[in-house]
Parts: C-alpha cells; structure tokens; sequence
C-alpha cells in the first residue's frame, strides 16, 4: 500500500529534487516526512546523526536505506550492530542507487528510514 511519502525525482549537484521541489544537502527521510541531515561524508555518520531512526523504534522502522554518498562502502561496524539490535535492517549501497530503491520500496509500502548522503 503506497503511502503519502515524497518522491525522489532527482539527485546531484549537491542535494535532491522531492516531489518537484528541491533540497541542498543531505536528506532524512523519516515517517515520511524529509528534512534536512547533517551528514555530507560517511566518516560522518555517528548514532547521533541518526538518532530520530532510533526514536522511532521497530514500530515505525523496519529498516533503515542508507545511500552512502558517490560509491558503496561499508557503514561503520558500531551502526550496523546497534540498527541490529533495535530490531532494523540495514541496506546500504551509493546515494544514486539508494534514490531509485527508495521511491520502489515506499511505493511498495514498507517502512522504511532513508538517509542519503547528497552527492
């Protein structure tokens, strides 16, 4: 069942264009609702930065999609225990991958968590 989420319909150039209106900068997009996030690297990526996945819990989370910026890599080894422990999945893969995936899963439905690193 598709929900009320915003569509991703570009990226580049710094930042993303969500629903036919642009953002600079890296996104979170949460309960369906996108606002800004603090994260241009992944060297970045600390629990803080991603402390609003982890208040919403299981509940509201079923995974978080992480586009990691320009090219794929590993999500630090403290992250992916602790999304595992909360219950949530992880996927990761490079931001222009994550932005396509992203609209498929919510038009599937699923509750998801996105942070995308803006490339």
């Amino acid at each position: 069942m598709a929900r009320d989420a915003p569509s991703i319909d570009a990226y580049g150039d710094g930042g993303f264009r969500l629903s036919g209106e642009w953002h600079a900068g890296s996104l979170l997009i949460l309960a369906d609702e996108a606002r800004p996030w603090p994260v241009a690297a992944l060297g970045e990526l600390t629990m803080e930065s991603l402390a609003p996945v982890f208040a919403a819990g299981r509940a509201e989370v079923e995974f978080l999609l992480l586009g990691v910026g320009a090219r794929n890599a590993q999500p630090p080894r403290a992250l992916r225990e602790a999304l595992s422990a909360a219950g949530m999945g992880l996927e990761f893969m490079d931001t222009p991958a994550a932005a396509r995936l992203y609209n498929v899963l919510t038009s599937e439905g699923r509750r998801l968590a996105c942070a995308l690193i803006a490339v």
